[in-house]
């Protein structure tokens, strides 16, 4: 994939960075790592320049965000009840979990929206259920640029001060996201038990 990647900014450019980052906010398991730190590394030997690379991505992004918040906004959180209300025995869920997973969403939509913007695949992800709560979607936008502008800024500078050792940043950022994914996982599991104990005693 990252040979794939690479040739794609090599051939396109500025247009490059902007479909591969969209897409990857679109599908995941894209790594904007690989994205980002090599165009950085390519402003050291291309026309390419790091502002250019970094305002590229950054609206790249920020469409795709914009997409996965219609979709969740599309699909609404009265459809998604409607879903747990007939399937729900089989994982448990009742729309009124769901509703308050969504109110809980909607009270700290802001923090978790901006600070979800630097963990790996959770920073696309968190478009849709930003959708689904109807978050306020001018508040959505500026956190999502602000919060992506940040990420896009550290990796682009990355790739272009170390120049042909941009790989090194990449694997970095796989350790990083090792912990980032164990470190949700074990907040996943938590909050799982402490909703089954909260279940079981009501």
């Amino acid at each position: 994939m990252e040979t794939w990647i690479t040739t794609i900014m090599e051939d396109f450019g500025y247009l490059g960075v902007f479909l591969l980052i969209m897409l990857e906010n679109l599908f995941p398991p894209i790594p904007s790592e690989v994205i980002l730190t090599f165009g950085g590394f390519m402003t050291t030997s291309t026309d390419l320049t790091v502002t250019g690379v970094i305002i590229a991505s950054t609206i790249g992004s920020v469409a795709g965000a914009i997409i996965l918040y219609g979709i969740g906004a599309i699909v609404g959180i009265k459809r998604i009840e409607r879903f747990v209300d007939k399937w729900g025995k089989i994982l448990r869920l009742t729309s009124r979990d769901i509703h308050k997973a969504n109110v809980w969403f909607e009270k700290y939509d802001v923090w978790t929206v901006f600070f979800c913007r630097f963990i790996p695949l959770i920073r696309s992800l968190i478009s849709l259920p930003a959708g689904l709560a109807k978050m306020n979607f001018w508040i959505f936008l500026v956190l999502t640029t602000f919060g992506t502008l940040i990420w896009n800024m550290v990796l682009v500078n990355l790739g272009a001060a170390l120049g042909n050792s941009w790989e090194t940043v990449v694997h970095y950022m796989d350790i990083y996201s090792n912990f980032a994914y164990a470190s949700l996982v074990l907040i996943f599991i938590v909050v799982v038990i402490k909703f089954y104990r909260k279940k079981m005693r009501s």
